[in-house]
């Protein structure tokens, strides 16, 4: 690729960010399907927040059942399925269809065979509780309308002692600073666990305490009222 090509694409990409950027400032809008191919690039730039960074700061075990939130075409879904092997499960969940028809042409490519597709919006209550032992969110969270509540799904969606990992960096049009990021999650009752940052974004993971169950006595005085 000649380097004519390379400051044509980049100055492309520039201009796409720009535009995103402009419109999501008026509303949270997702990754349209059609912009799937940017979503699949690692930045070179800020590798430390590529796919396979964010994989190894989860501590992923053999067999372990992880949930990609706002999965889009797949980068980061593909990789966690082949961390936790056969007997692990991933489930991409995102609210656009195309996306999820991406990441199954991936996985069939790929050979991947333990990834499950879940069409939702985060915060909609279509996640069961207790069912996840890691979760990912990644460069999503700007994207959604009610995020308190999408958090707070994703809570309750936690094992008692899992891990949620949400990564943002700057060149995303709806970065979402660590402060309210953490202001949000103690909120709904994560504990901060291990923070990894630079000016260009951070990966936060956030761990479910055990004990008492949050989740359940929400439930329990919402149906009271």
């Amino acid at each position: 690729m000649t380097m004519s090509v390379v400051l044509v694409l980049g100055l492309l990409l520039l201009l796409i960010t720009l535009v995103w950027r402009l419109a999501s400032r008026r509303a949270s809008l997702p990754c349209p399907a059609w912009l799937g191919w940017m979503v699949e690039l690692e930045n070179p730039i800020a590798r430390e927040f590529n796919a396979v960074n964010i994989i190894r700061r989860l501590d992923l075990q053999p067999g372990m059942r992880v949930l990609d939130a706002g999965c889009g075409p797949g980068r980061v879904a593909i990789p966690l399925a082949r961390a936790v092997g056969p007997q692990g499960e991933v489930v991409a969940a995102d609210i656009q269809p195309d996306m999820l028809s991406r990441v199954e042409e991936k996985a069939r490519v790929a050979r991947v065979s333990n990834i499950k597709l879940l069409q939702l919006g985060l915060g909609e209550g279509k996640l069961e509780e207790n069912q996840f032992d890691r979760a990912v969110l990644v460069t999503v969270l700007g994207e959604i309308p009610g995020r308190e509540a999408a958090l707070r799904e994703l809570f309750c969606a936690l094992k008692p002692g899992g891990v949620l990992s949400i990564t943002e960096t700057i060149f995303d049009p709806h970065y979402q600073r660590k402060a309210a990021v953490l202001e949000l999650a103690r909120r709904v009752g994560f504990e901060e666990r291990t923070f990894s940052g630079s000016r260009l974004g951070f990966t936060l993971n956030l761990g479910k305490p055990g004990g008492e169950d949050r989740c359940k006595r929400s439930g329990e005085t919402e149906r009271a009222q």
